[in-house]
């Protein structure tokens, strides 16, 4: 495993690891969740390695060992992929690339599949457990934890982010990025999620334009689908990734 960077659009030092298998172009990109970091993701990026692919687990902007003092909730996330696909690209240039994000995470990964930056070499994108969006995330947890409206608290909290991070919450909107995804998606989410809601899964896949999947795991809480049903998660990710990779 070798510790590796790029550099963000506003010029933010981004760190990663990268595994090399051997004999292959094919590449997995593994993007990890809130105040979590790449290891986090580290069963998934074990099985991407033990099936021949090359892997790079990020850290996003903010967390791990990443340069950041805001959460971008996969929007700026999103344009710091294009370069970590960059960099891949800059060093293999026959690379194939599939993305995997688990909940903001999947907001990235689904917010970057619309991107005009998107590399043509991405082949392939999975979802675990995304929201539809960071506005809709926020008022879905305002109301369960506080019982709270969300008028006027998120009202204030998206001008403050503006000011903060240069963006409205509601930029933050995968629902909007997969109705013009330009590669393939599968979406996958435990129906007992109480965190990211359940419903959000139908939302996003019938917005989505693009060739596309979905898995309902079973008994599974946020973000352990995998935990839950790790034969079926896989199973079904490597159906899907096949037809593409």
């Amino acid at each position: 495993m070798k510790r590796v960077f790029t550099t963000s659009f506003d010029g933010l030092k981004l760190h990663g690891y990268q595994v090399l298998n051997k004999d292959t172009n094919k590449w997995a990109i593994t993007v990890h969740g809130y105040m979590t970091d790449a290891f986090s993701l580290s069963t998934k990026a074990l099985h991407y390695y033990e099936i021949g692919y090359n892997v790079l687990a990020i850290d996003l902007r903010g967390h791990g060992k990443s340069k950041g003092n805001y959460i971008g909730m996969g929007y700026h996330d999103a344009k710091d992929l294009i370069e970590w696909i960059k960099y891949i690209n800059s060093k293999y240039s026959d690379a194939e690339i599939l993305i995997h994000g688990v909940s903001m995470g999947a907001a990235t990964v689904m917010i970057a599949s619309s991107l005009e930056e998107l590399p043509s070499n991405v082949k392939v994108i999975i979802e675990d457990c995304g929201y539809t969006s960071a506005l809709e995330q926020f008022k879905f947890q305002l109301k369960k934890l506080f019982n709270l409206p969300s008028f006027p608290i998120l009202n204030i909290a998206n001008i403050a982010v503006k000011i903060k991070a240069g963006y409205f919450l509601n930029e933050a909107s995968p629902i909007d990025s997969v109705k013009k995804a330009k590669v393939p998606i599968m979406f996958i989410h435990g129906d007992k999620d109480t965190f990211v809601p359940f419903y959000m899964l139908d939302e996003l896949y019938n917005a989505c334009n693009t060739e596309k999947s979905k898995l309902v795991v079973k008994e599974a809480s946020h973000a352990h689908a995998e935990d839950e049903n790790p034969d079926l998660y896989w199973s079904q990710i490597d159906k899907f990734v096949n037809k593409y990779m």
